[in-house]
């Protein structure tokens, strides 16, 4: 066996009809569509109930609108993805005349899709039903729970790389998502840091995201995150190139 790699064009053709397949598997497995949009809105009511009449919901629920997405397609999305790798669909695909960055693009765009309305839903449940109030414009909230949830597709794209099994691929969430967890100022603020941890977390993606949240629940504008918003979709991109670069075209 050889292996080929020289890289081909994107293909928009190939790319849809990639993203369309994906998007057709999902459409049928209604427990991870449930996973993906129920289960966020099911722990964001529980914060919301458990304290009911206080300002918690108003000061941390914009963080958890952007914390729940990442982490929960991080889970799918890798999941997904390596068992497309060890059942030797992506081996058979890449036979095919498909770039790599294909068929890249086309799992994150399907992803994408359902990270969309993961966001909406999300958003939509936690100011409507359970009235979380957000200073800043909801546009934005809903702009960055989206982004949130493109890098954790990415970053699981980007896992399914590394790992074996499916367990192997939900072992690496610890790996991969603590560390942002615990550096990204969630747990306390990151100025209060020491000064090594605080530089590790200028270098987490998990950290701009969450400061995009924080910014637009106390009020912040476009202007304000824009910069946070550059970094994460700069994060996206490196992860889907690396995601990329795991493919392999086997040719006899």
């Amino acid at each position: 066996m050889s292996v080929e790699v020289r890289t081909r064009p994107l293909t928009p053709y190939l790319t849809g009809a990639t993203a369309s397949r994906v998007l057709t598997q999902l459409r049928h497995d209604k427990r991870t569509i449930a996973l993906v949009v129920l289960l966020p809105c099911l722990l964001i009511g529980l914060i919301a109930w458990m304290f009911h009449g206080t300002p918690v919901l108003d000061q941390f629920g914009p963080l958890l609108v952007g914390l729940f997405p990442m982490i929960v397609m991080f889970l799918v999305t890798s999941v997904a993805t390596l068992r497309e790798r060890t059942t030797g669909t992506l081996e058979r695909l890449m036979t095919l005349p498909i770039g790599r960055g294909d068929v890249v693009i086309g799992y994150a765009a399907a992803f994408a899709v359902l990270a969309v309305v993961q966001a909406f839903v999300i958003v939509g449940f936690a100011v409507l039903v359970c009235g979380m109030d957000v200073a800043g414009p909801i546009g934005l909230v809903i702009l960055v729970a989206v982004l949130d949830a493109v890098l954790g597709c990415a970053l699981g794209l980007g896992a399914s790389a590394l790992a074996r099994t499916e367990f192997q691929a939900v072992q690496l969430m610890p790996l991969i998502l603590f560390p942002q967890l615990i550096t990204c100022g969630l747990l306390m603020p990151r100025d209060e840091m020491p000064a090594v941890l605080e530089a590790i977390s200028r270098v987490l993606p998990l950290t701009y995201a969450l400061d995009a949240m924080q910014q637009l629940a106390a009020g912040g504008t476009w202007v304000d995150v824009r910069g946070d918003v550059a970094v994460v979709s700069g994060f996206i991109v490196g992860a889907l190139v690396v995601g990329a670069a795991t493919l392999r075209r086997r040719t006899p």
